[in-house]
């Protein structure tokens, strides 16, 4: 297998062990899963199924970010709990995930079940310099970390221009430098609080996801990834702090998912230019989403087009009419191993389908019941 990695910025040979050790950054609770992310965690999916059609055993841990600005913010504009808020949105997540076909993943653990090792790994990067206290909080130092940029490749314009969009606070005048992130922080008077030997607050943002990859899969990863709106600051800040802490390389490979757009515009809540899996699934079959998502490569920008659906419908239609067998097979594997081909792997089985073979197992091996 060949898989594109975003540090080294080309596709280079996947070739683990006999077990797969994979994060998946999931999502934040605080809303509605959108087809966004649904390419993100199918993406995880097909590559899930294809190490275990190899014979391998992957370990895919997909946190839940249940404790955050964002969360926090929702929870609070409800009157609600944010727990709560968390858990009704986890239970939709999980049925929406299963009706599109996910395998179960290893295991989901939420960010406030990590607050041990969260407080043991800032005590960590404190003792060895590389973070600080400043007005009750304690920031991550990026200036000690010399490889820093090391998974975006960006300058710091960029980087600045990132962080004031995807809640970096670039501005808070507590940093060293603004593009030192924070670990710790203290908590608003309606906000959880953690008693820590920094005073009570909460963690960062990217503190968590460090902590969660590394209690549940040690301290270096075979592969780590979301989509490419992850890529900095919150994937470059994991790298830094996690290898700041060990000493050891945090991911052996970086895999990013493409933005999916609408009408020309990348879907975001924000934005509020959304299309739901759960309104989709009230009027298409599970299987026909699945196709529409999977005609698009992993690695593309692409805008939502409904017509896609119709055209997903289609093709399950023909492949179903070319019933059981073990046409494209090969195929199949062939276009996986190369970058997660999913659209060249569908186009492997229509023309198996069309030449009158059987391709139910094909089929499957893409995670389509025929």
């Amino acid at each position: 297998m060949r898989l594109y990695d975003t540090a080294r910025r080309e596709v280079v040979a996947f070739d683990p062990g006999a077990e797969v050790t994979i994060y998946s950054c999931g999502i934040t609770p605080y809303d509605a899963a959108h087809i966004g992310h649904a390419q993100v965690f199918l993406t995880f999916d097909i590559l899930q199924r294809r190490l275990l059609d190899s014979g391998r055993r992957p370990k895919l841990v997909r946190n839940i970010t249940d404790v955050d600005d964002d969360i926090l913010r929702k929870a609070r504009e409800l009157g609600v709990h944010y727990l709560d808020l968390a858990a009704e949105e986890m239970a939709r997540f999980d049925a929406h995930m299963a009706a599109l076909g996910l395998l179960p993943v290893a295991s989901e653990p939420r960010a406030t079940s990590a607050i041990p090792e969260i407080l043991s790994l800032i005590g960590v990067l404190l003792d060895r310099g590389n973070a600080y206290r400043s007005g009750g909080s304690v920031y991550f130092e990026a200036a000690t970390f010399e490889r820093f940029g090391q998974v975006s490749h960006l300058g710091r314009a960029d980087m600045l221009r990132l962080a004031a969009e995807r809640g970096g606070k670039p501005d808070d005048p507590h940093k060293r430098d603004p593009l030192d992130f924070v670990l710790w922080q203290p908590s608003a008077p309606d906000e959880p609080a953690w008693e820590s030997r920094w005073g009570p607050g909460r963690p960062g943002w990217h503190i968590e996801c460090s902590a969660l990859a590394m209690r549940e899969l040690g301290p270096t990863v075979d592969v780590h990834g979301g989509g490419t709106d992850l890529v900095f600051p919150h994937h470059e800040c994991e790298a830094a702090q996690s290898e700041s802490a060990t000493g050891a390389t945090f991911c052996r490979h970086w895999l990013h998912v493409g933005m999916v757009g609408l009408g020309g515009t990348k879907m975001s809540k924000s934005l509020g230019n959304l299309v739901f899996v759960g309104d989709l699934l009230k009027e298409w079959e599970p299987a026909a989403i699945r196709l529409a998502l999977l005609a698009h490569h992993y690695r593309s920008d692409w805008d939502w087009d409904e017509g896609g659906l119709a055209a997903a419908a289609e093709r399950l239609g023909r492949w179903r009419a070319a019933g059981p067998g073990d046409g494209a097979v090969d195929a199949v594997r062939a276009r996986l191993d190369d970058d997660l081909d999913a659209p060249g792997a569908l186009a492997a089985v229509d023309d198996a389908a069309g030449a009158g073979a059987g391709v139910s197992t094909a089929a499957g091996l893409l995670g389509v019941s025929v």
